[in-house]
């Protein structure tokens, strides 16, 4: 006994192409305008800048976790 399938490319490709109107169809009428920020300005009003030494103190947290490593296996 055996089940007989067809391809039914026809079908495919007519169901394929109305897909594709359809997202054509819905990137084009979506707007594409740039978000507004001016909310978040708020948010940052009270924040700084990275100041000019943050280096250093990135350097120091590597050489604590060096220091960690080095106890712990050495």
């Amino acid at each position: 006994m055996g089940i007989n399938v067809s391809n039914d490319v026809q079908r495919n490709s007519r169901l394929n192409q109305r897909i594709s109107a359809d997202l054509r169809e819905r990137a084009q009428s979506s707007s594409r305008e740039l978000p507004d920020f001016e909310e978040d300005s708020e948010y940052i009003k009270d924040t700084k800048k990275t100041g000019k030494f943050t280096w250093v103190w990135i350097v120091l947290i590597v050489l604590a976790i060096l220091s960690l490593i080095c106890i712990v296996f050495i």
